[in-house]
């Protein structure tokens, strides 16, 4: 079995969904980009990021990024020869953007640019906002996925599966709270 994917950090998702090429009839089969390969390339050939520091930012290894950042070029080079549309979607990513709520209308909202401090409501345009620091009215406290191999708690997100989250300790995948058992070592059988 192959060990599970490190969740890779992004900074915000693009703000498009792809590109279409000019004068040629629509076509169903895009190239599919995902945003970690999005990301890659946004590091690497916009802010001219060395792979090293690009890694970092992503919270991965520098081999994994290498083979992230060449696979989003093979696919960008792809679309550009056979003239294919490309699409951003997908992938096992986390966005880090800072979200901040208003005071004045109640809507949450990201703040994309972090070395800018946040001035008002982007719907009301009121300047009652702060950070949004507590998790969502719809989680519930008590419910959460745990590691079964170092124990790791982590809140419970509604409509996504504890199996499928990744430990960010030891990348194990993780349980829904009440199906691990009370000792998480296994006793071996000596008969």
């Amino acid at each position: 079995m192959s060990r599970p994917k490190r969740i890779r950090k992004m900074n915000n998702p693009p703000h498009f969904k792809g590109f279409k090429p000019i004068g040629l009839p629509e076509e169903n089969n895009p190239v599919i980009i995902n945003y970690e390969e999005y990301e890659a390339i946004r590091l690497s050939d916009f802010e001219l990021n060395g792979q090293v520091e690009a890694a970092q930012m992503m919270g991965i290894s520098r081999p994994t990024y290498a083979r992230i950042y060449e696979s989003a070029r093979r696919k960008v080079a792809q679309a550009f020869v056979q003239g294919k549309t490309i699409v951003f979607e997908g992938g096992k990513v986390y966005f880090d953007s800072e979200w901040f709520t208003c005071n004045s209308c109640g809507c949450w909202f990201n703040h994309t640019e972090k070395g800018e401090a946040i001035r008002h409501c982007t719907l009301c345009g009121s300047t009652k906002v702060e950070p949004y620091n507590q998790p969502a009215p719809s989680i519930i406290q008590d419910d959460f996925c745990i590691c079964p191999n170092c124990g790791v708690k982590k809140i419970h997100l509604p409509h996504t599966s504890c199996n499928k989250e990744v430990c960010p300790e030891c990348n194990h995948l993780m349980v829904r709270n009440g199906i691990l058992e009370p000792t998480t070592k296994k006793s071996k059988n000596c008969n």
